[in-house]
């Protein structure tokens, strides 16, 4: 039987070293636009449903409000969002696109594409990539 403490045997490994290169890629990519990767998914977010709370955004971003507020904070500089506090429950705050935050969307539209030609994948490949690392994060919080 194979040494299983081997590096190359290790699944954490490959998966830390196939999250930096995806990282990296989506660096050089997210420039253009300027945000950064936790910026990008959020307004993805956004963009899907353009009036969240920061409690639900933060569950669809498996993100705290710690680490969250932050994060809105800067895109609310950059002018991509608001934030309001709710007139019925102060401690509710609604996240909301603005014009520029909008405008965004079509300017990041070419961003899967161009993270598939970075990585050498295919649609089926990133697909079945995908649907594997679903599955195990599925997994991990039945347990």
């Amino acid at each position: 039987m194979d040494d299983l403490l081997k590096l190359d045997k290790q699944l954490c490994f490959s998966v830390y070293v196939l999250h930096r290169e995806i990282m990296q890629q989506y660096r050089a990519i997210l420039e253009e636009v300027d945000l950064t990767y936790p910026q990008y998914i959020t307004m993805m977010a956004l963009w899907e449903n353009n009036d969240q709370t920061v409690n639900q955004l933060g569950e669809k971003l498996f993100l705290d409000n710690g680490t969250l507020t932050p994060l809105l904070k800067r895109l609310e500089s950059k002018m991509l969002l608001t934030r309001t506090r709710s007139k019925s429950d102060e401690r509710v705050v609604k996240i909301r696109l603005t014009d520029q935050g909008l405008l965004l969307k079509e300017k990041a539209s070419c961003i899967p594409m161009q993270i598939f030609e970075a990585l050498k994948l295919d649609y089926a490949d990133m697909q079945q990539l995908k649907a594997l690392a679903d599955k195990i994060v599925t997994n991990a919080g039945n347990s």
